[in-house]
């Protein structure tokens, strides 16, 4: 496949996925820590959960965001455009 010019020029780094996932997942992982604490009212039960979720999520989110880097910018815009037009008429009684 060949990338544009401007498809290179807007595309994300593999340094600034990893910094995104961090700084997600801190917000995120807080957030889920909190939220078990305050069910259980176990320490140790959240810290543990939210242990395990920083890591599994921060992998599966950097993968997430390389998939989209796959795509060229606008090729999702351009596909619904090309579905739009492709539909068959409502009104041509068929």
């Amino acid at each position: 496949m060949t990338r544009t010019k401007e498809d290179q020029i807007y595309r994300e780094s593999h340094l600034r996925s990893v910094l995104k996932a961090f700084s997600w997942r801190f917000v995120a992982t807080s957030t889920t820590f909190a939220i078990v604490y305050l069910v259980t009212g176990k320490l140790s039960f959240a810290t543990s959960i939210a242990g395990v979720e920083v890591i599994t999520k921060m992998v599966i989110y950097y993968f997430h965001e390389r998939a989209w880097q796959l795509l060229p910018r606008g090729s999702i815009r351009t596909l619904l455009k090309r579905n739009k037009h492709n539909k068959p008429d409502a009104g041509d009684g068929k």
